[in-house]
């Protein structure tokens, strides 16, 4: 077996998290391998959980006992998705000490139905967090204008966040700022902020599967295909390095807070004429963490490439992006097209995965 997920936190301080999450991971030890070969955090949404309660009877009896007792099909719902959440948490949780809270963290994302609701995101939020009570959790909240307040509130009170689907440069600045600013509340209250974290996750495949076609419809050339996704991950680093520095952060700095990193997400390749390590091998660099679906895990470990590269032309991922602007694809556009279909996506997954429990009784 390779090495190359090891090497690409302890060379390169980049964190591999697993990017999916079933029954049988935690009954068959196959989560715990996994940590062993590298693997320094977990991430979950809704149609990961669909995938995993239909396509098994692993959750089967554990959920003919709770409808036993009286319970609703959504209250079953999430008692089993907490029923694995906790099992992973616990898997983790030796990493997450040996790490100082660097890594370790699992994420579960609020009801998606939610996504365009401040005040029913926080109080999601508040009680998934309370629920399951443990450090190395992490909520995801959708980077929707209406949850970047509930993401402000949920880090002034030292709860861990995960903002998800992030697909354009101005929605990310407006992440880091509810970070930022969520530990600047804290701190003003003498509360410590050495302990809170918080990733940033930015999508990237579909972005090149949106911006391609649109470039196919502009007639633009070939070679113009299959960067714009890679080149906004390194502008966003940019962006990362910037705000992270400074007075202003150097105040939370010296209290020990924690940067809110980077996550690139949706890293298997879409396009089957590009490299199935592609969102892998072009975005490393310290500070990022990198959610791996099992299969880009297994193509990473046996073929990937353990080089910093997300910062290596900064200046030409600028002269492209101003490029693919003035060739016609409206960035802001694409990301808000991006943002409604993602939510969209979760919010299907949910529905199907709960009409297809209710039909079990």
């Amino acid at each position: 077996m390779t090495n190359r997920l090891r090497r690409l936190h302890l060379e390169q301080g980049q964190s591999p998290w697993l990017d999916n999450l079933r029954r049988d991971f935690l009954r068959t030890g196959l989560l715990r391998r996994e940590i062993g070969r590298g693997i320094r955090g977990l991430t979950s949404n809704p149609t990961i959980f669909q995938k995993a309660i239909q396509g098994s009877t692993d959750y089967d009896e554990q959920y003919g006992r709770l409808r036993a007792s009286g319970m609703s099909v959504g209250d079953c719902y999430w008692e089993l998705v907490v029923s694995d959440i906790v099992g992973a948490l616990d898997e983790f949780a030796p990493l997450y000490a040996e790490s100082a809270g660097r890594d370790g963290y699992v994420s579960v994302e609020v009801d998606p139905h939610l996504c365009r609701d401040t005040t029913g995101t926080l109080r999601a939020a508040r009680e998934l967090w309370d629920r399951i009570d443990r450090p190395n959790l992490m909520v995801k909240i959708p980077a929707t204008v209406e949850g970047l307040p509930a993401i402000r509130t949920m880090i002034a009170e030292g709860r861990n966040v995960n903002v998800t689907l992030i697909f354009g440069l101005q929605r990310y600045a407006e992440v880091i700022e509810a970070y930022v600013a969520g530990l600047e509340d804290r701190l003003a209250r003498g509360l410590p902020v050495d302990r809170v974290a918080s990733v940033a996750s930015f999508f990237i495949s579909r972005v090149d599967s949106e911006i391609d076609r649109r470039l196919t419809a502009l007639g633009a050339p070939d070679a113009m295909k299959g960067r714009a996704a890679l080149v906004q991950g390194h502008l966003a680093y940019d962006s990362f390095r910037e705000r992270f520095a400074g007075p202003r952060w150097g105040v939370l700095a010296a209290a020990g807070a924690m940067v809110q990193r980077p996550l690139w997400a949706s890293t298997s390749t879409k396009n089957p004429a590009y490299p199935d390590t592609l969102y892998v091998d072009r975005l490393i660099g310290p500070d990022t963490v990198n959610t791996l679906p099992d299969s880009t895990v297994d193509a990473f470990d046996d073929h990937g490439t353990v080089a910093r590269t997300v910062d290596s032309d900064i200046e030409s991922d600028r002269g492209f992006w101003k490029e693919l602007e003035s060739s016609g694809i409206d960035v802001d556009d694409v990301a808000r097209q991006l943002e409604d279909e993602g939510l969209g996506s979760f919010v299907s997954s949910f529905d199907d995965l709960l009409a297809t429990l209710a039909t079990k009784g």
